[in-house]
């Protein structure tokens, strides 16, 4: 590949925008010259080597550039990045410019050879590597420190120079998406092909797992109903619908691995290789050496890094926990003011009183979790990980402690403590539907609403125009560049984590749970889509093999699931009538039956493969080749 760069040729007749950069007003000239220079220069002299035009706009005071690159480039960039493309054998293979006559589809006049949302991440990527050698500050901003290995875009960014980048949207092909996607209600699987070809596969990854896992909750909620209506009271016949309630949380999440490989292999993205990730582009350090790739990149001790976790993260994450168990107590103190005032009062207004503190407490934990997330996020970002995959997993850990704290705690105290299985129901219910509703409102209707105001002020000024896809581009620019923000998938997962515990970790008390939750995941399918293709800028497309963390985190609900089921079994009557003369023989009891349950649930995950067989057999042929091959060297 180093050959092909060499001749790789920088301008192209038919520009093709991919890409949209947005300087702040009043960016000094000199600044723009050395930034598209570096954008455009070629890779040994440690420029980009893409395409860049600036945009005219109405006004002429915004500075907005357009970002594009070359058929030859985008397919060099391909290879750079590991895209795994399908060959003519219908195998699943790493792209690599010299062997590109091998690939379905390929052909030197095909531009559609690599989606819209591939060519733009492997933009995004030469840009987020774009990195300082010799330059000690950014030209005309001498404040705006840079040294060797410093990301040159998030230096622009963090002085506010740089507003932002992002991809442009096709509007042809995000019209045919919506028809396709929520056009119409229907009873059917998503186009989940055309949502990866489109957004990614990180997004349609998420997408699937959602519609996964509403079709999963379907036989909880089917058999979760006659269990409320015929035998509310009567928890000990819960038992049977506890015991399957945990079976079939391992069996969901052993049975959506499957899912996810035959995914992902399709799409490529299960053979993309990890250990050659590069670095994040918020990482700074000392320009080095990698020892593994031989390539210049900045590098930061280990031992710092972990000072800033246990000697910061880690006293600010307890000092979050013990507010959040104040918090909870100041709610309790609640309860029993609103019981008090009803036995006092005993109307109807005192028994809706009943469910105020409930609610109250509800919100503040919506308060709660997003304040503490912002926390997290600028914690995370001062340990200054290395690579992406260990910055999410940190930022994951911090946030689902404090969450499932925040979210659990209360539950576990009124279960364990108070003893107060009515209390625990009503709690339950109101903190499930009200975190729906809020979370419904809040990353829903209330941006879809925001977005509908912005775009009739825009209509306003384009008056002249008849429908979206007659947009000129600088108004579809326009358009664009003030919608907000897709900041990933992390808040959807975390919300299905968080439902996951409300339905497993207190089955045998409120089997409703799995039927509020059928219904908040059908509306928040279409409403998810909704914001992806009208209320958000396209975001960047991120390959990945699975859902990361998030799988490890199910997995971990599951298991304290059968701790809290199996106690709440034996914390029954009928089930401590039985053991009237030795509390001993009780205690051990539920937790031998415990343990037999979380042996089936480690066997089963063991008996079921992680990728189906023929799955397994392409892998094993691909390693089997890729040894032969070497041999041959």
């Amino acid at each position: 590949m180093a050959e092909s760069w060499s001749f790789l040729d920088t301008f192209e007749h038919d520009f093709r925008p991919l890409v949209v950069i947005e300087l702040a007003k009043g960016t000094k000239e000199e600044t723009i010259e050395w930034f598209t220079k570096r954008i455009v220069d070629k890779k040994a002299n440690g420029g980009a080597q893409l395409l860049v035009k600036p945009l005219v706009t109405e006004n002429g005071d915004e500075l907005i550039y357009l970002v594009g690159a070359s058929h030859l480039r985008l397919l060099l960039g391909a290879e750079t990045v590991g895209l795994v493309k399908e060959c003519n054998d219908n195998s699943m293979r790493t792209f690599t410019y010299s062997s590109r006559k091998t690939f379905k589809d390929f052909a030197d006049d095909n531009h559609s050879f690599l989606t819209v949302a591939e060519c733009q991440y492997i933009i995004k990527h030469e840009l987020e590597n774009l990195r300082a050698k010799d330059e000690k500050m950014i030209p005309g901003y001498p404040q705006a420190k840079l040294y060797p290995g410093k990301s040159i875009v998030r230096r622009l960014l963090t002085s506010g120079i740089l507003v932002q980048i992002f991809p442009l949207h096709d509007r042809e092909e995000l019209k045919k998406l919506r028809h396709s996607w929520y056009g119409r209600v229907k009873v059917g699987y998503q186009p989940l092909d055309e949502i990866r070809c489109y957004f990614g596969e990180t997004i349609a990854l998420y997408f699937g797992f959602l519609e996964y896992f509403t079709f999963a909750l379907v036989p909880m909620a089917v058999i979760g109903i006659p269990y409320y209506v015929f035998a509310w009271e009567d928890y000990d016949k819960y038992v049977m619908f506890a015991t399957f309630n945990l079976l079939w949380s391992t069996v969901i999440l052993e049975v959506w691995k499957r899912i996810c490989a035959i995914m992902t292999y399709r799409w490529g993205t299960l053979l993309m290789k990890r250990q050659f990730e590069e670095p994040r582009p918020g990482f700074h350090g000392v320009l080095g050496i990698n020892p593994v790739t031989g390539r210049e990149e900045p590098v930061y001790s280990s031992i710092k890094r972990q000072i800033r976790i246990y000697l910061v993260s880690l006293p600010f994450v307890c000092l979050c926990l013990y507010f959040s168990l104040y918090v909870m107590m100041i709610y309790f103190d609640l309860e029993q003011w609103a019981l008090d005032y009803h036995e006092v009062n005993e109307s109807t207004f005192s028994s809706l009183m009943l469910f105020v503190p409930s609610i109250i407490y509800a919100v503040v934990i919506e308060i709660m979790n997003r304040i503490y997330r912002y926390a997290a996020e600028f914690l995370t970002s001062w340990e200054n990980h290395r690579l992406e995959s260990s910055y999410q997993n940190h930022l994951v850990l911090k946030v689902l402690v404090f969450n499932f704290l925040n979210c659990f705690a209360s539950l576990f105290y009124i279960a364990f403590v108070l003893f107060d299985m009515k209390l625990l129901r009503q709690s339950l219910a109101t903190l499930l539907i009200t975190s729906q509703i809020l979370n419904q409102f809040a990353e829903s209707l209330l941006p879809y609403w925001l977005q509908k105001r912005h775009k009739k002020r825009m209509k306003k000024r384009m008056c002249s125009l008849k429908t979206e896809t007659d947009l000129p581009l600088v108004e579809q620019v326009n358009l664009e560049k003030e919608m907000g923000t897709y900041v990933g998938t992390f808040d959807d997962y975390l919300e299905l984590f968080l439902q996951f515990g409300y339905v497993s970790l207190f089955s045998c008390v409120y089997p409703l749970a799995a039927v509020f939750a059928v219904l908040n995941n059908i509306t928040e399918i279409y409403s998810d889509a909704l914001k992806m293709c009208r209320v958000y800028k396209r975001p960047f497309a991120e390959p990945t093999a699975n859902i990361g963390v998030w799988q490890l985190a199910f997995e971990t609900m599951s298991v304290i699931s059968v701790v809290t089921n199996c106690i709440l079994i034996g914390m029954s009557p009928q089930v401590n009538a039985v053991f009237t003369d030795s509390k001993t023989d009780l205690i051990l009891t539920v937790a031998l039956v415990e343990h037999l349950l979380l042996a089936i649930k480690f066997i089963m995950a063991f008996v079921i493969p992680d990728k189906p067989r023929h799955i397994q057999i392409k892998l094993a042929k691909l390693e089997f080749e890729s040894l032969e091959a070497l041999k041959q060297q």
